[in-house]
């Protein structure tokens, strides 16, 4: 499974990583982060886009895994 790693990166690189990995349908993948305003943008992309995450917090870092 492809990880991101997008930590330390501010916005929207977060985001665009997540969509060329989208874009390269490069399903299932894995985006750590440890920012709340990223999170929320990569949260907002997906919902807008129809894709399935599932969103894990660990000592204030955050990874989300994109399933389609």
């Amino acid at each position: 499974m492809k990880t991101i790693d997008a930590r330390g990166l501010s916005c929207p690189e977060p985001v665009l990583l997540v969509k060329r990995a989208v874009l390269e349908d490069e399903f299932p993948f894995t985006v750590l982060i440890d920012d709340e305003t990223p999170r929320q943008n990569i949260i907002r992309y997906a919902s807008n886009n129809g894709h399935e995450i599932q969103l894990t917090e660990q000592h204030g870092e955050y990874e989300i895994v994109f399933t389609k």
